[in-house]
């Protein structure tokens, strides 16, 4: 007989915030990590920073070893509703475009500099080349 999984609301989740009742949110799976705060490696502070919204790329961003995943699901107390999904990856997509997004931003609005680095260099090529 299947085990049935226990689904949790974003908001749900988001309430065992604290470091006596801690849950994370990862890859759309809910993790009681109370009892390992006092033991991760990156201080309780990085974790308790990472509740009440979905941590999954915060823990990926950190590089987390084969072992750590395989303990982080130790901890699993069951899945979210996937109502939240979408959301989430709404989010995520948001996200994805952003550094390019910035970096266009950011290149019209210093175009000057470059611009004017080349229109200087043609000018003192022509005259170096003008006084030979």
């Amino acid at each position: 007989m299947p085990t049935l999984t226990k689904l949790y609301s974003m908001k749900e989740a988001s309430e065992h915030n604290s470091a006596g009742d801690c849950w994370i949110v990862i890859d759309g799976k809910v993790y009681d990590v109370s009892s390992y705060l006092d033991e991760h490696p990156g201080g309780d502070d990085v974790i308790l920073q990472a509740t009440g919204k979905d941590a999954t790329d915060e823990f990926e961003d950190a590089g987390h070893s084969k072992t750590a995943r395989e303990l982080l699901e130790t901890f699993f107390v069951g899945e979210l509703d996937p109502s939240d999904i979408p959301q989430l990856k709404v989010v995520s997509e948001k996200q994805k475009g952003y550094i390019p997004e910035k970096l266009v931003d950011l290149s019209k609005q210093y175009w000057a500099a470059p611009v004017a680095a080349v229109g200087i260099s043609v000018v003192v090529t022509f005259l170096y080349l003008r006084n030979k």
